[in-house]
């Protein structure tokens, strides 16, 4: 991973957590891919994907999420629930940026439904 993008997911890490999340782990790797952030909201699991996007070119840092990322997403996210003995309800959320500025941060709460 880049600078900017580790800077990214810490700069994403920081956002959530003053927002009330409880980050419980970064860079889940798994065989079916990579979850950036796995974060507690009051009894809801969130993954967390974040993009950093310097350019709108293409749609930006959300168009970046297309299909086979989601899928991608889900499988290792069910890869990660299956370790749990209690799987509690779960949502997908995305942190876009266009710049390492925690001010410039979008969060899409239920970015994409399973």
């Amino acid at each position: 991973m880049s600078s900017a993008g580790a800077q990214a997911e810490q700069l994403a890490a920081q956002f959530l957590q003053q927002h009330g999340l409880k980050l419980l782990q970064s860079n889940y790797r798994c065989r079916f891919g990579e979850i950036d952030l796995i974060c507690q909201h009051h009894d809801t699991l969130v993954f967390v994907e974040v993009r950093l996007r310097s350019h709108a070119g293409f749609g930006g840092a959300a168009a970046s999420i297309d299909a086979r990322k989601k899928a991608k997403l889900v499988r290792s996210a069910q890869h990660y629930l299956a370790a749990l003995a209690h799987i509690p309800p779960c949502r997908f959320d995305a942190i876009l940026m266009q710049s390492t500025d925690i001010h410039g941060i979008e969060w899409v709460k239920n970015a994409f439904a399973v």
